[in-house]
């Protein structure tokens, strides 16, 4: 391919990304000013109540989650073009189940939240670890990150085995999901197409540009696939919010079965960070029974409104409702049994 065509290409994909990149950092630029700039108490004051809530339930969602996603992008970054070659994926172990139990603990050295463990995952993906591999490790480092494990304790202590259920079932349904899929016949099924060519792009990538433009590049283009799924997930997360009833959650607070329901649709609809969930569900402690906190502090994290938007960057439809639906059943089978063992 003659030179000046091939440049002419790259400047093109990349002014694609860019583009996107641009609309999304002046969104949020936007968001931040607003906020600053309001008064107390007078942002969207001439807005109806429920418009009101919406917006800022939207964007507190957003604002909470964009650090941990930019940190999760540069992680990835690091792992796919600053690590060595192979020096991760040399020191796992062998055997298929050992190998996804160490990364599945992987997230005890990474203080992000599941927002920032999705190209992180994806960066993962492209230098070489299976699907199965990857959902072990996205579904259980929200859960087992250090900041998750101390905020849990200190929200709840040891009370009723909150946190040691929390730490457990975590890593017990990451492993479960992860050991289902690596018996799936056609793995690259799961993923998009989309995904798929970035895959196949990275295993073939032109070496002699540099690292630091590298690294430039793939923050552009992890950026752009994530902010819209950002926007999307917290704009399903308000309005989600603003029409479910919270009177009707408490209600039924009380009884064994309904109580893990309920506080898991909460979870699924507040898609809150797990890094900070424990204080939030909190309040709800002296209403809700412990296994519905504890469903709440596992299927939250794993999947919530948001996450299913930024997961859909890289996994297809089918695979979500299918990995949802695994999910969801394990997070009440866990919260059913500590309701009637405590």
């Amino acid at each position: 391919m003659p030179g000046g065509q091939r440049t002419g290409q790259d400047r093109g994909q990349w002014r694609r990304p860019a583009t996107g990149l641009l609309i999304g950092l002046a969104v949020v630029a936007v968001l931040f000013v607003v906020r600053w700039l309001s008064p107390q108490g007078s942002a969207g004051a001439g807005l109806p109540n429920a418009a009101r809530d919406f917006a800022t339930l939207s964007i507190s969602v957003v604002i909470e989650s964009l650090p941990f996603v930019f940190l999760g992008i540069v992680l990835s970054i690091a792992v796919q073009i600053w690590l060595p070659e192979g020096l991760l994926l040399r020191r796992l172990p062998r055997n298929a189940m050992l190998r996804r139990m160490v990364l599945s603990m992987l997230g005890m050295l990474l203080p992000v939240c599941e927002c920032g463990n999705v190209p992180l995952a994806r960066g993962l993906m492209v230098k070489g670890l299976t699907v199965a591999e990857s959902m072990t490790f996205l579904f259980a480092a929200p859960i087992l990150n250090p900041i998750t494990i101390i905020t849990t304790q200190q929200a709840f202590g040891w009370d009723n085995n909150i946190l040691a259920a929390r730490i457990v079932g975590g890593f017990a349904i990451a492993n479960l999901v992860g050991w289902i899929y690596s018996r799936h016949p056609r793995p690259d099924e799961l993923l998009t197409p989309r995904f798929q060519a970035a895959c196949a792009v990275a295993d073939h990538h032109d070496g002699r540009r540099g690292r630091a433009a590298r690294s430039v590049r793939m923050f552009v283009q992890e950026t752009s696939a994530m902010m819209p799924a950002l926007f999307i997930g917290a704009a399903l997360a308000g309005l989600i919010q603003v029409a479910v009833s919270r009177e009707v959650l408490l209600a039924l607070g009380s009884d064994p079965v309904w109580s893990v329901l309920a506080l898991m649709l909460l979870a699924f609809v507040v898609a809150i960070c797990s890094n900070v969930d424990a204080f939030f569900i909190l309040s709800f402690g002296a209403t809700f029974m412990p296994g519905a906190i504890v469903a709440f502090l596992v299927f939250g994290p794993m999947i919530d409104v948001k996450m299913l938007a930024l997961l859909r960057t890289t996994f297809t439809a089918k695979a979500l409702l299918q990995v949802s639906l695994l999910v969801a059943l394990s997070a009440a089978v866990l919260g059913l049994a500590v309701n009637y063992v405590s």
